[in-house]
Formats: C-alpha cells, sequence, structure tokens
C-alpha cells in the first residue's frame, strides 16, 4: 500500500519549489514560519492513537530539524501527497468506527483527514525523513470546521500536505487558521499557533 513510486507524472516541481520561496528573497521572511505560543492540550485523537501505536509517537525529546528543501524533497512531498489523497477514500469516523473522533492509519482504504495526515507522516518517516519536521497541525478551514493537516518544516518555509488539495501550499496560501501542532522537539507536546490572515485558499472542495 505504501509503494508510491512511478506516480506523481507530469508535477510541476522546481517551479512551484522556487516560486513560493521567492517570499524569502522579496524580504517577507516573517511569513515563512507559523508564530508559535505556549504549550496546549494534545488532541484527544492523538492520544488515544498514542495508547495503541507507541511506536508511531516517540516520547524522547529530540533537536528540532528542518528538511532541506530540494528539487528531490519536493518531489517525494508532492508524490505522498498526491498518492494518499488518490487512494484513501473520505470517510467520517462516525461512518467508519461508529465514534465522534478516532484517529487511525487508513489500513483498509478508508478514512479522514487525521487519518491522511498520519498515514503521510509515517510514509515520510518509513523513507527517513525526520519526523521533527513532520508535525500533525489542528486548523480551522474556510467554513470554521476543525481540520488536521501535516506541516512539513523547511529551511524554505512551511508547506502543508492536505486531503482537500492535490498540490503542496506554502502554509499561508492554505486560507486556514492555525491553532495548534506538535512540537518539533517532542511529538507528544502540541503548541498553540498565533492568529494569522492568511492568503485566499485555493483549497478544492473534498472531504
Amino acid at each position: 500500500m505504501f509503494d508510491f513510486r512511478g506516480r506523481g507524472k507530469g508535477l510541476a516541481l522546481a517551479a512551484m519549489l522556487f516560486g513560493i520561496s521567492a517570499a524569502a528573497q522579496a524580504g517577507e521572511g516573517r511569513l515563512l514560519y507559523a508564530s508559535l505560543g505556549d504549550t496546549t492540550r494534545a488532541p484527544i485523537g492523538w492520544v488515544e492513537f498514542c495508547a495503541d501505536n507507541a511506536a508511531q509517537c516517540q516520547g524522547a525529546p529530540l533537536q528540532p530539524r528542518d528538511i532541506v528543501m530540494s528539487q528531490a524533497a519536493w518531489r517525494d512531498l508532492v508524490k505522498v501527497n498526491r498518492w494518499v489523497n488518490e487512494t484513501v477514500k473520505p470517510l467520517t469516523d462516525q461512518e467508519h468506527w461508529g465514534v465522534i473522533e478516532k484517529w487511525s492509519l487508513p489500513s483498509d482504504g478508508y478514512g479522514d483527514c487525521e487519518d491522511y495526515v498520519l498515514l503521510k507522516r509515517k510514509m515520510l518517516m518509513d523513507a527517513g525523513w525526520p519526523r521533527q519536521a513532520l508535525l500533525i497541525t489542528v486548523v480551522r478551514d474556510k467554513k470554521g470546521e476543525g481540520h488536521a493537516v501535516l506541516t512539513v518544516k523547511t529551511d524554505k518555509g512551511e508547506f502543508i500536505l492536505d486531503n482537500q488539495n492535490e498540490n503542496v501550499l506554502a502554509w499561508t496560501e492554505t486560507g486556514y487558521r492555525f491553532v495548534k501542532r506538535q512540537s518539533q522537539s517532542d511529538s507528544n507536546v502540541w503548541v498553540s499557533l498565533g492568529d494569522t490572515k492568511p492568503a485566499v485558499s485555493t483549497a478544492s472542495a473534498k472531504d
């Protein structure tokens, strides 16, 4: 299920990557990274997921580490994002499990936004990406509803993998309000995120 090689033909890679990073060259570096706040409560879905999947929730503190965003790294992000979005079929936790909230790896091919995020994170970690740069993030979408995405922290800014968009976007381009995410040093510690006024979202409508 996790073999995504050979997918993603015809992707716009370098142009998109360096276009997104142009903000830094224009002196707008403040937009590259979300503002971190105080420690906050971890989502109950994450806590329960970790109780059943300890290997995915390493608690030992690590030094924060960002990805060096090369063209190869960008290709991997786009491939993983699109492959998971195309492979996993959307299904609410109520329909799937009969409960309001349950985070799980979508081993049966169905899941909601948190499950897409968990699979993308796992695939990248299995490929050798540091988990300190792969941060599960809670946002409010354009409708004000709770949503989960994966923030990838890089030397060129923070990029978002989202089941509602086949493209990988800079965090300021999503149209979301960022609420909280995992700490880089400890995946079981969550930090609040400063309120922002991001650009208009280009995300397509998809569960």
